[in-house]
């Protein structure tokens, strides 16, 4: 989960910040629980803090934007030899439900990604065999985007089960 930026538009860092009871970064966290991912990663910078249930790796480039913090992540994720999938979740999407993370996640795809109504959207599954690539593309605040636009994706439509609102204003 990619949770290091600063929300400079938001007026502070998303992953603290409660919704309906409960901090983004949890909320995100049980949701990809709830899915089957074990190990969940999360990518801390501009806020650190405990996440429970999560492995937090900090991301000091975090202010270079979200390709560092995907790099990250994905640099955390290839200690764990057993996983040989990432599904890579915004701590801001506060549409995304426990079914639409499992439905990409069980896409059995070596690249995918959500779509609603037929636009792509996140969460985004890379296979190992794809961590490389994506990692030589995540630059700036590009992440995977430029993989994602060069090759075959195949798209998981969750827009039944979820929406892609996220979080880029504070309420």
């Amino acid at each position: 989960m990619l949770a290091a930026g600063e929300g400079r538009r938001f007026g502070g860092p998303k992953a603290p910040h409660i919704v309906d009871g409960e901090r983004l970064v949890d909320r995100a966290v049980r949701l990809l629980r709830e899915a089957g991912c074990d190990p969940v990663v999360v990518v801390l910078g501009a806020w650190v803090g405990e996440v429970p249930d999560a492995e937090v790796v900090v991301n000091d480039g975090w202010a270079e934007g979200m390709g560092s913090s995907l790099r990250t992540g994905l640099g955390a994720l290839t200690d764990h030899a057993d996983v040989d999938r990432a599904l890579v979740v915004l701590v801001d999407l506060v549409g995304l439900t426990t079914p639409a993370a499992q439905r990409v996640l069980e896409s059995g795809s070596d690249l995918a990604a959500a779509a609603y109504d037929g636009r792509r959207g996140h969460p985004v599954l890379l296979a190992r065999t794809r961590w490389a690539d994506a990692i030589a593309v995540a630059h700036g605040d590009r992440g995977a985007r430029d993989l994602l636009a060069s090759t075959d994706v195949d798209l998981v439509e969750v827009g039944d089960v979820a929406t892609d609102d996220d979080l880029d204003v504070a309420p």
